[in-house]
């Protein structure tokens, strides 16, 4: 018998209390914002804070709601998670040890092969080196790396329909190396990378995936259609063309994890909370992403 009930669970966290994450989920469950066929709950328990002024007790609230709703994910009390915005500072002050959310989730679930995927508008990117700093991101670059984020992308994918999604593989350096005059990682990590992908049986031994392409242009291709997404080598290079073509809407996707778990793709927004003029699109997006990964397969 299948367990999975007829309509999802939805469990949402507000993030730090003193940004925008209460108000932007109230908003958000109104009535007609988000489709009825979900159920939703708000986890933790959030003491009176005032916005704008995160503190201790506002990153530590936000903390225990984290480890409150993936409990219930992992006991199967709910089909998916959204996460909203924390305060990355404030949590680490309180004991938070990892890189970010997406991190965290990974470590709770024990899972080793997970990735941060972002869709919005036209344009889906994942990453194969995600909070890394920048001057690292090169010889942390792995051909290992790029096959199994790829893959996971690819998976990705055809959960949303793309039966065999056109996958562009962005390069590191400008122009995608110049041909290796601009450098090597191209020639001897990524294409190399490209081949084992597109040999993998899980690709059906298809060209899914093509490249390297050079960054510069391969965004406005993804988004005049040529390409359903966009496997990038660091956190920047994905999420600037992301943001810019889709600030309001954009979702951040952990792959890999045995729920889904999607967060609007924004901070706490410190500086408006409390005025009522956070928009909550991103959140609304987020939320019906949710439920669409976690619906049951008809």
């Amino acid at each position: 018998m299948n367990r999975r009930r007829t309509k999802p669970r939805v469990g949402i966290t507000l993030g730090d209390c003193a940004g925008v994450g209460p108000e932007i989920v109230e908003v958000a469950l109104k009535p007609d914002r988000l489709a009825r066929a979900a159920d939703y709950k708000i986890i933790g328990k959030y003491r009176d804070c005032t916005p704008g002024q995160p503190t201790a007790k506002t990153a530590c609230a936000a903390a225990a709601a984290l480890e409150e709703a993936v409990t219930l994910a992992r006991r199967g009390d709910l089909d998916a998670i959204v996460t909203g915005p924390v305060h990355k500072a404030r949590m680490y002050e309180v004991g938070f040890k990892f890189p970010g959310q997406t991190e965290f989730f990974a470590e709770r679930c024990g899972v080793k092969n997970f990735a941060m995927c972002l869709t919005g508008g036209k344009i889906t990117v994942a990453l194969v080196t995600a909070h890394v700093p920048l001057r690292k991101v090169a010889r942390s670059l792995k051909q290992s790396e790029i096959v199994r984020v790829g893959l996971l992308l690819a998976d990705f994918l055809r959960s949303r329909g793309k039966s065999a999604p056109c996958i562009a593989v962005a390069g590191l350096n400008p122009h995608a190396g110049e041909s290796g005059k601009l450098g090597r990682e191209e020639i001897e990590i990524i294409a190399p990378a490209l081949e084992e992908l597109n040999r993998s049986p899980i690709t059906g031994h298809r060209s899914l995936f093509s490249g390297p392409h050079s960054p510069d242009t391969v965004f406005h291709r993804a988004i005049e259609g040529e390409f359903d997404a966009v496997l990038c080598m660091y956190h920047d290079q994905g999420l600037i063309a992301l943001k810019l073509h889709a600030f309001h809407e954009g979702v951040n996707v952990t792959l890999g994890l045995p729920f889904p778990r999607t967060s609007p793709d924004h901070g706490t927004a410190f500086d408006i909370a409390g005025k009522g003029i956070a928009r909550p699109d991103s959140m609304i997006a987020a939320i019906n992403l949710a439920v669409q990964l976690a619906a049951p397969s008809s």
